[in-house]
Protein backbone atom coordinates (compact mmCIF):
# COMPACT_ATOMS: atom_id res chain seq x y z
CA UNK A 1 0.00 0.00 0.00
CA UNK A 2 2.71 2.12 1.11
CA UNK A 3 4.59 1.49 -2.33
CA UNK A 4 1.29 1.88 -4.32
CA UNK A 5 0.83 5.88 -2.68
CA UNK A 6 4.68 6.46 -3.48
CA UNK A 7 4.72 6.07 -6.79
CA UNK A 8 1.34 7.66 -7.39
CA UNK A 9 3.41 10.40 -5.81
CA UNK A 10 6.34 10.39 -7.83
CA UNK A 11 4.41 10.23 -11.06
CA UNK A 12 2.14 13.06 -10.59
CA UNK A 13 3.47 16.23 -12.98
CA UNK A 14 5.93 18.71 -11.14
CA UNK A 15 3.66 21.19 -10.82
CA UNK A 16 1.08 19.16 -8.99
CA UNK A 17 3.18 17.79 -6.87
CA UNK A 18 4.74 20.59 -5.67
CA UNK A 19 1.30 22.40 -4.86
CA UNK A 20 -0.33 19.56 -3.31
CA UNK A 21 3.12 18.53 -1.01
CA UNK A 22 3.29 22.37 0.26
CA UNK A 23 -0.55 22.04 1.06
CA UNK A 24 -0.84 19.49 2.70
CA UNK A 25 2.36 20.18 4.91
CA UNK A 26 1.09 23.96 5.29
CA UNK A 27 -2.16 22.10 7.15
CA UNK A 28 -0.51 19.46 9.00
CA UNK A 29 1.80 22.30 10.28
CA UNK A 30 -1.29 24.75 11.41
CA UNK A 31 -2.65 21.72 13.20
CA UNK A 32 -0.14 20.30 14.90
CA UNK A 33 0.71 24.21 15.75
CA UNK A 34 3.85 23.97 14.07
CA UNK A 35 2.58 26.86 12.30
CA UNK A 36 0.40 29.91 12.88
CA UNK A 37 -2.44 30.59 10.69
CA UNK A 38 -2.27 33.98 11.39
CA UNK A 39 1.45 34.18 10.33
CA UNK A 40 -0.45 33.13 6.89
CA UNK A 41 -3.89 34.71 5.92
CA UNK A 42 -4.34 37.18 3.33
CA UNK A 43 -3.80 40.90 5.39
CA UNK A 44 -3.52 43.45 2.73
CA UNK A 45 -2.54 46.05 5.50
CA UNK A 46 0.45 43.97 6.90
CA UNK A 47 1.43 43.18 2.90
CA UNK A 48 1.56 46.77 2.17
CA UNK A 49 2.87 48.47 5.29
CA UNK A 50 4.96 45.81 6.82
CA UNK A 51 6.26 44.27 3.68
CA UNK A 52 5.04 40.90 4.78
CA UNK A 53 4.49 39.79 0.70
CA UNK A 54 4.91 36.13 1.32
CA UNK A 55 0.98 36.58 3.01
CA UNK A 56 0.57 36.40 -1.39
CA UNK A 57 1.27 33.03 -1.42
CA UNK A 58 0.56 31.70 2.01
CA UNK A 59 -2.83 31.85 2.33
CA UNK A 60 -2.98 30.06 -0.87
CA UNK A 61 -1.60 26.64 0.74
CA UNK A 62 -3.47 26.70 3.68
CA UNK A 63 -7.02 24.63 3.75
CA UNK A 64 -8.08 25.07 6.95
CA UNK A 65 -8.87 22.70 9.89
CA UNK A 66 -8.61 18.85 8.73
CA UNK A 67 -11.56 17.71 7.89
CA UNK A 68 -13.98 16.33 5.28
CA UNK A 69 -14.15 19.60 3.35
CA UNK A 70 -10.08 19.45 3.50
CA UNK A 71 -10.18 16.09 1.84
CA UNK A 72 -12.70 17.05 -0.57
CA UNK A 73 -10.37 19.50 -1.95
CA UNK A 74 -7.17 17.79 -1.17
CA UNK A 75 -8.97 15.15 -4.20
CA UNK A 76 -9.75 18.10 -6.70
CA UNK A 77 -6.16 19.42 -6.19
CA UNK A 78 -4.65 16.08 -6.90
CA UNK A 79 -7.50 15.02 -9.33
CA UNK A 80 -7.99 17.86 -11.75
CA UNK A 81 -5.07 20.08 -11.43
CA UNK A 82 -3.37 16.74 -12.38
CA UNK A 83 -5.36 16.29 -15.06
CA UNK A 84 -4.67 19.82 -16.56
CA UNK A 85 -1.38 19.72 -16.43
CA UNK A 86 -1.10 16.21 -18.27
CA UNK A 87 -3.62 16.96 -20.87
CA UNK A 88 -4.61 20.07 -21.69
CA UNK A 89 -1.00 21.40 -21.01
CA UNK A 90 1.25 18.41 -21.19
CA UNK A 91 4.74 19.94 -22.07
CA UNK A 92 3.52 23.13 -21.32
CA UNK A 93 4.38 23.56 -18.13
CA UNK A 94 5.65 26.93 -18.07
CA UNK A 95 2.18 27.65 -19.28
CA UNK A 96 -0.12 25.92 -16.89
CA UNK A 97 2.14 27.92 -14.06
CA UNK A 98 1.01 31.10 -15.77
CA UNK A 99 -2.93 30.13 -15.55
CA UNK A 100 -2.09 29.47 -11.62
CA UNK A 101 -0.53 32.83 -11.29
CA UNK A 102 -3.34 34.19 -13.11
CA UNK A 103 -5.94 32.94 -11.42
CA UNK A 104 -4.51 33.64 -7.90
CA UNK A 105 -3.81 37.16 -9.10
CA UNK A 106 -7.35 37.40 -9.99
CA UNK A 107 -8.71 36.24 -7.27
CA UNK A 108 -6.44 38.46 -5.02
CA UNK A 109 -7.48 41.24 -6.93
CA UNK A 110 -11.21 40.73 -6.42
CA UNK A 111 -10.76 40.55 -3.01
CA UNK A 112 -8.48 43.89 -2.33
CA UNK A 113 -11.24 45.56 -5.07
CA UNK A 114 -14.29 44.21 -3.31
CA UNK A 115 -13.05 45.26 0.68
CA UNK A 116 -13.15 48.88 -0.62
CA UNK A 117 -17.12 48.44 -1.94
CA UNK A 118 -19.45 49.53 0.79
CA UNK A 119 -22.26 47.01 1.69
CA UNK A 120 -19.75 44.13 0.41
CA UNK A 121 -16.59 45.04 2.19
CA UNK A 122 -18.16 43.14 5.25
CA UNK A 123 -18.38 39.87 3.47
CA UNK A 124 -14.78 39.51 1.30
CA UNK A 125 -13.02 41.21 4.93
CA UNK A 126 -14.29 37.22 5.71
CA UNK A 127 -12.37 35.77 2.75
CA UNK A 128 -8.86 35.66 4.30
CA UNK A 129 -7.28 32.29 2.44
CA UNK A 130 -8.00 31.80 -1.10
CA UNK A 131 -6.96 27.76 -1.63
CA UNK A 132 -10.44 26.61 -1.98
CA UNK A 133 -10.91 29.64 -4.71
CA UNK A 134 -7.54 28.44 -6.40
CA UNK A 135 -8.87 24.81 -6.41
CA UNK A 136 -12.37 25.28 -7.64
CA UNK A 137 -11.07 27.23 -10.30
CA UNK A 138 -8.87 24.51 -11.65
CA UNK A 139 -12.13 22.62 -11.56
CA UNK A 140 -13.87 25.34 -13.52
CA UNK A 141 -10.93 25.26 -16.55
CA UNK A 142 -11.34 21.68 -16.38
CA UNK A 143 -14.71 21.14 -17.43
CA UNK A 144 -14.26 23.66 -19.68
CA UNK A 145 -12.23 22.00 -21.57
CA UNK A 146 -13.84 18.71 -21.05
CA UNK A 147 -17.31 19.40 -21.53
CA UNK A 148 -18.65 16.20 -22.57
CA UNK A 149 -17.26 13.81 -20.44
CA UNK A 150 -20.06 11.99 -18.21
CA UNK A 151 -19.82 11.94 -14.60
CA UNK A 152 -22.04 11.16 -11.43
CA UNK A 153 -22.21 12.72 -7.99
CA UNK A 154 -21.90 10.47 -5.25
CA UNK A 155 -24.05 7.99 -7.69
CA UNK A 156 -27.15 10.00 -7.29
CA UNK A 157 -27.37 11.36 -10.64
CA UNK A 158 -25.22 11.98 -13.87
CA UNK A 159 -24.42 14.56 -15.75
CA UNK A 160 -21.45 15.90 -18.21
CA UNK A 161 -18.50 17.63 -17.29
CA UNK A 162 -19.52 20.99 -18.12
CA UNK A 163 -21.96 21.70 -15.33
CA UNK A 164 -19.73 20.34 -12.84
CA UNK A 165 -18.59 23.67 -10.86
CA UNK A 166 -22.61 24.32 -10.16
CA UNK A 167 -22.96 20.74 -8.55
CA UNK A 168 -20.00 21.05 -6.66
CA UNK A 169 -21.21 24.98 -6.02
CA UNK A 170 -24.78 23.05 -5.46
CA UNK A 171 -23.41 20.76 -2.88
CA UNK A 172 -21.49 23.48 -1.31
CA UNK A 173 -24.44 25.53 -0.65
CA UNK A 174 -26.47 22.63 0.92
CA UNK A 175 -23.60 21.94 3.15
CA UNK A 176 -23.77 25.23 4.52
CA UNK A 177 -20.27 26.27 3.33
CA UNK A 178 -19.71 29.67 2.07
CA UNK A 179 -21.16 30.20 -1.84
CA UNK A 180 -18.57 32.98 -2.53
CA UNK A 181 -15.45 31.27 -1.80
CA UNK A 182 -16.30 28.78 -4.91
CA UNK A 183 -17.89 31.76 -6.82
CA UNK A 184 -14.92 33.39 -6.83
CA UNK A 185 -13.47 30.62 -8.10
CA UNK A 186 -15.41 30.11 -11.14
CA UNK A 187 -14.96 33.99 -11.92
CA UNK A 188 -11.37 33.44 -11.96
CA UNK A 189 -11.61 30.27 -13.99
CA UNK A 190 -14.16 32.00 -16.32
CA UNK A 191 -11.84 34.76 -16.86
CA UNK A 192 -8.69 32.61 -17.47
CA UNK A 193 -11.09 30.65 -20.16
CA UNK A 194 -12.22 33.73 -22.13
CA UNK A 195 -8.89 35.20 -22.49
CA UNK A 196 -6.95 32.08 -23.17
CA UNK A 197 -9.48 30.20 -25.41
CA UNK A 198 -12.61 32.04 -26.42
CA UNK A 199 -11.20 35.47 -26.89
CA UNK A 200 -8.18 34.26 -29.06
CA UNK A 201 -10.24 32.39 -31.61
CA UNK A 202 -12.56 35.42 -31.47
CA UNK A 203 -9.59 37.95 -32.77
CA UNK A 204 -6.24 36.08 -33.76
CA UNK A 205 -4.79 37.74 -30.44
CA UNK A 206 -3.76 35.92 -27.39
CA UNK A 207 -3.87 38.12 -24.10
CA UNK A 208 -2.60 35.63 -22.17
CA UNK A 209 0.82 34.72 -23.60
CA UNK A 210 3.29 33.08 -21.35
CA UNK A 211 5.83 35.75 -20.48
CA UNK A 212 9.92 34.12 -21.81
CA UNK A 213 11.28 35.15 -18.06
CA UNK A 214 8.47 32.37 -16.63
CA UNK A 215 8.96 29.93 -19.92
CA UNK A 216 12.84 30.14 -18.46
CA UNK A 217 11.64 29.08 -15.43
CA UNK A 218 10.62 25.44 -16.87
CA UNK A 219 12.28 22.96 -19.41
CA UNK A 220 9.62 21.89 -20.80
CA UNK A 221 9.14 18.15 -22.53
CA UNK A 222 8.35 18.25 -25.95
CA UNK A 223 5.82 15.76 -26.75
CA UNK A 224 6.98 12.89 -28.92
CA UNK A 225 4.41 11.42 -30.79
CA UNK A 226 4.92 7.85 -31.79
CA UNK A 227 4.28 6.66 -35.54
CA UNK A 228 4.29 3.44 -37.36
CA UNK A 229 8.06 2.66 -38.82
CA UNK A 230 6.36 1.33 -42.49
CA UNK A 231 4.28 4.47 -42.90
CA UNK A 232 5.66 7.41 -45.33
CA UNK A 233 4.98 10.70 -44.81
CA UNK A 234 7.09 11.93 -47.74
CA UNK A 235 7.90 10.97 -51.14
CA UNK A 236 10.58 8.37 -51.11
CA UNK A 237 14.44 9.56 -52.08
CA UNK A 238 14.44 9.72 -56.17
CA UNK A 239 17.75 7.19 -55.52
CA UNK A 240 15.22 4.71 -54.21
CA UNK A 241 13.16 4.96 -57.27
CA UNK A 242 15.76 4.88 -59.49
CA UNK A 243 16.81 1.04 -57.50
CA UNK A 244 13.45 -0.20 -58.15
Amino acid sequence: MAQAVEEWYKQMPIITRSYLTAAVVTTIGCSLEIISPYHLYLNPKLVVKQYQFWRLITNFLYFRKMDLDFMFHMFFLARYCKLLEENSFRGRTADFFYMLLFGASVLTGIVLIGGMIPYLSESFAKIIFLSNSLTFMMVYVWSKQNPFIHMSFLGLFTFTAAYLPWVLLGFSVLVGASAWVDLLGMIAGHAYYFLEDVYPRMTGRRPLKTPSFIKALFADEAVVVARPANVRFAPPPAEELHRD
